[in-house]
């Protein structure tokens, strides 16, 4: 069984791809424009992705006998397209800290399943980190 505090990270795992993918599916549909073109189908293939995540994060949890949150983290939509996607930046930034925190308790609880779906995560928050960067160069 799960400790309570690999539970709880993954309750936080949840409010926070929930968080996102408001967030980004709001995004792509405010921005307009020639940059904001550029960046709405970005947002939206990500946004799609980050709640794939929480599905995945709340099966697990529910299969180790948590209870899923349904609260996301507080969602920034932002008015300026630089001030947004400065802000996805940083929110996939805690994710990647988040989740190498996730990975390391998994491992040392010997929760294997748990552990290769973070790394799994962990590898799209990091790919959405440089999307987001490259983003950032070019507006």
């Amino acid at each position: 069984m799960a400790s309570k505090e690999l539970m709880d990270l993954l309750n936080k795992s949840i409010a926070r791809e929930l968080q996102v993918a408001i967030q980004y599916m709001w995004q792509h549909v405010q921005w307009s424009g020639v940059k904001g073109f550029a960046v709405q189908g970005e947002l939206k293939s990500t946004a799609i992705t980050e709640m794939k995540h929480a599905e995945k994060i709340a099966e697990r949890l529910f299969y180790l006998g948590g209870i899923p949150t349904t609260k996301p983290e507080p969602i920034f939509v932002g008015t300026a397209l630089k001030e947004m996607i400065e802000k996805d930046k940083k929110d996939e930034e805690g994710a990647i800290q988040l989740y190498k925190q996730v990975v390391e308790l998994a491992r040392k609880e010997g929760d294997e399943t748990t552990n290769r779906i973070f790394r799994e995560i962990l590898e799209d928050e990091e790919e959405h980190h440089d999307t987001f960067t490259s983003l950032l160069e070019e507006i």
